[in-house]
């Protein structure tokens, strides 16, 4: 491969010539104990994915509290998204530079301020500004979270790791909407963000006690001697295009999307990535290093693991608003459905990534990706008078679609790059998943507005029943919705069929 970068600057090797893949350097200090720093990590994983599923169930609750609509409401989730994929790269580097550990337990501190912040904001734009806290803390913890697991693990247990990493998502992401449910039963919204700080606590603990500086930081540049040098340049510009582009994609203002103001926003777009590209291939130390894009498995399955987390988003989000303010369910039994896809997810990571490891990730990934798209276009079906029970079996599908292809894909990423980048390179993993996040909330929340709006029917979520033709708009704005996201599922499993990432196993000896 020819140097893409600036003159007299080392080229990269990948696939079988790769001077240090991941799975054949050792990363670092392997300990028989692994598994209690994992969990150190896990406790903050399960703290930090119950924090973000149990505000869906909360959305109504927190809507009717302030007296804002779905729109407005909405930038309860987008905040989150945005301030974390606007800083997770730029962080993965710091860690990097400073070490994992130190950033990972800073984190979980500001996590908590944050989580008071939100509890006791007597306004909505207060609550927001805690929101900002808070996701400024978990961005820290998800920049480093996926390195430590895999430097804590041999590095021939790599898809063990990034399963068990799954399952404990999977934990957290259950109990969010079931705990969520119980406690809106009989106590306000506040106390869910209140119940964050003792698990939080738990984890600051453990952290300290428990993670090694030298190991869980062993295959990034080491905190010790003379750092590198900080992009800075590499980290604004990239903060400043992934913002921009979660404001237009998210669309707030409810802006026509032929506006002039919208039309702009698509063109600093442009020019800021276009700017990043350029900047980062110039740099001898570069926040991320661009080329990787330039090996097929690890652009292709970066494209098709951000195009499943859109769709798993849209579930997530609009879920939750049709059982409650469609079909009538209670926050309890709510939280009870929703419990499914994440049961199904958990089941299915912890045996993909045994699977991965034996058999190779591409044949778990297409079987991940196909049922992705089938229970997505289930969804799109659903209605008013669709028996529960359907509903129930679409969201374990869908749940085990995602253990299915997350934990393969996530492998071959990793297994495509050397290993000194694995830790911007797992924080670079997040933020696909965080972007798509963000595409897929703001994609879902914009449809059924915009189909609700149209009709002179944006209304609070308390009132879709009982306000005539809102749950029709709903539900129509519902299927178009699903429709689009089962289609970019649809181009996730094409893409999946040409990712072949035997060349990372080659490398592997595998």
């Amino acid at each position: 491969m020819g140097d893409l970068g600036r003159k007299g600057r080392p080229a990269l090797a990948f696939g079988p010539m790769a001077s240090a893949p991941v799975g054949v350097t050792e990363l670092g200090p392997q300990r028989a104990d692994h598994w209690k720093a994992f969990i150190a990590i896990a406790i903050s994983f399960v703290t930090m994915v119950f924090s973000m599923t149990m505000v869906f169930v909360a959305l109504a609750a927190m809507a009717d509290h302030y007296g804002v609509t779905l729109r407005a409401i909405s930038w309860v989730v987008i905040v989150q998204s945005l301030v974390i994929s606007a800083l997770m790269m730029p962080l993965g580097r710091v860690a990097d530079m400073v070490g994992r550990r130190r950033v990972h337990l800073g984190g979980l501190v500001l996590f908590a301020f944050g989580s008071v912040g939100v509890a006791f904001a007597p306004t909505f734009a207060l609550m927001l500004v805690g929101r900002v806290v808070m996701s400024f803390g978990n961005a820290m913890t998800q920049a480093v979270g996926t390195a430590m697991v895999v430097a804590v693990f041999p590095p021939d247990q790599r898809g063990k790791a990034l399963g068990s990493q799954t399952s404990v998502v999977a934990i957290g992401a259950a109990m969010g909407p079931i705990g969520a449910g119980l406690v809106l039963q009989v106590l306000p919204w506040q106390a869910l963000f209140l119940m964050l700080i003792p698990p939080l606590v738990v984890a600051y603990v453990a952290g300290y006690k428990l993670l090694d500086e030298a190991q869980v930081s062993a295959s990034g540049d080491a905190p010790s001697g003379p750092r590198p040098a900080f992009d800075w340049g590499g980290a604004a510009l990239s903060a400043l295009a992934i913002t921009a582009m979660v404001l237009t994609v998210s669309n707030p203002f409810a802006l026509a999307w032929t506006s002039p103001a919208m039309v702009a926003g698509a063109v600093v777009i442009v020019v800021l990535f276009a700017t990043f590209v350029r900047w980062e291939l110039r740099q001898d130390a570069p926040m991320l290093e661009l080329r990787f894009f330039a090996v097929p498995t690890f652009s292709m399955a970066v494209t098709s693991r951000t195009l499943g987390f859109v769709g798993y988003t849209a579930v997530s989000f609009l879920m939750p608003i049709f059982l409650i303010s469609v079909r009538g369910l209670r926050e309890g039994a709510t939280g009870a459905v929703l419990f499914l896809a994440s049961l199904g997810m958990g089941l299915a990571a912890n045996q993909s990534g045994r699977y991965s490891d034996r058999f190779g990730e591409r044949p778990v990934f297409l079987v991940g990706f196909a049922l992705n798209a089938a229970s997505l276009a289930g969804i799109a079906m659903l209605g008013r008078t669709t028996p529960l029970a359907l509903a129930m079996v679409l969201l374990f599908a869908n749940g085990l679609a995602l253990g299915l292809w997350n934990v393969p894909n996530g492998s071959a990423i990793l297994a495509s790059v050397p290993a000194q980048h694995l830790g911007v390179v797992g924080a670079f993993m997040n933020l696909t998943r965080n972007i798509g996040n963000v595409v897929g909330q703001a994609l879902a929340a914009a449809i059924v507005v915009g189909v609700m709006t149209a009709r002179g029917l944006d209304v609070p979520l308390s009132e879709i029943a009982s306000t005539a033709g809102a749950a029709e708009a709903f539900l129509h704005g519902w299927r178009v919705s699903y429709g689009v996201v089962t289609a970019l599922a649809v181009v996730s499993l094409a893409l999946a069929v040409v990712t072949r990432p035997a060349a990372a196993r080659s490398a592997e000896g595998g």
